[in-house]
């Protein structure tokens, strides 16, 4: 399943968060792809957030990592938000151990994916986002089946 929107400002971000939010399922990864400022950590903000955490999202640009815990359908469900932007190389992922928590009680949602290329497992969704203008595009691809069942959950009508 593939999707493409644009989103035209800030609040269209985080009604697709809030949207991905709802679809989501233990098990399931996102890769964020973009340049600087092309919104991954603002994406990842709205998904916790519609996913009920109350505190700051900060990006773990220097910590590698940030674990949540979230309710989804009255479950809960450890997310880890990964920006792998700061790391030299992926080796480095392996020696942190984190390719432990991609299993199938955690979602993980990774920015900067491609710094860990051979060593990440198959995500479920790429999701790409670029600027345009004001706003941004976003692309969502999923590549597994349990990516192909949260894109048919889906449901995101942008305010263009």
């Amino acid at each position: 399943m593939h999707y493409k929107t644009i989103l035209a400002d800030e609040a269209a971000t985080q009604a697709l968060g809030k949207s991905l939010a709802h679809c989501l399922m233990p098990g399931v990864s996102l890769y964020l792809h973009g340049d600087l400022g092309a919104g991954k950590t603002a994406l990842t903000r709205a998904i916790l957030h519609a996913a009920g955490h109350q505190g700051h999202v900060k990006s773990p640009t220097y910590t590698l990592v940030e674990p949540y815990q979230i309710m989804l359908r009255q479950q809960s469900i450890k997310l880890m938000h990964f920006d792998l932007y700061r790391m030299i190389s992926a080796d480095e992922f392996l020696e942190a151990g984190f390719r432990e928590e991609f299993n199938d009680a955690n979602i993980c949602i990774v920015e900067w994916p491609e710094k860990a290329d051979g060593i990440l497992p198959t995500p479920d969704i790429h999701i790409f986002l670029s600027i345009a203008g004001s706003g941004r595009k976003v692309e969502l691809q999923a590549l597994t089946d349990k990516g192909n069942e949260c894109l048919a959950l889906l449901h995101f009508a942008p305010n263009l």
